[in-house]
């Protein structure tokens, strides 16, 4: 006989009997083999996208409204008239020059 199926028969003998020894059986609930994609390598890079569009201009304020113009002031009163001079001169002598360096 084929050793293979002797250790199998041997393992499922051994199980049956360790489960009757027990108080309690333990089940154990194995989950179904999901089948998860691989992803594969990633591939060249994309063009560049276009510029975008330049956004509008906003409106111009409007212009304020123009102040009142000033009341006119008075003229005031002369003064007097000054005094005639008399036969004094009045001599302005310039700086003297710096001295060459």
């Amino acid at each position: 006989m084929n050793r293979s199926i002797l250790m199998s028969s041997l393992v499922a003998v051994l199980a049956a009997v360790s489960l009757s020894a027990c108080d309690k059986p333990t089940v154990v609930n194995v989950p179904a083999p999901v089948n998860v994609p691989v992803p594969g390598p990633a591939g060249p890079q994309g063009a560049a996208g276009n510029t975008g569009n330049t956004g509008s201009m906003g409106s111009t304020g409007s212009t304020g409204a123009t102040g009142s113009t000033g009341a006119q002031g008075n003229d005031g009163t002369k003064g007097d008239t000054g005094k005639t001079g008399g036969n004094t001169s009045v001599i302005v002598i310039p700086p003297a020059p710096e001295p060459a360096k």
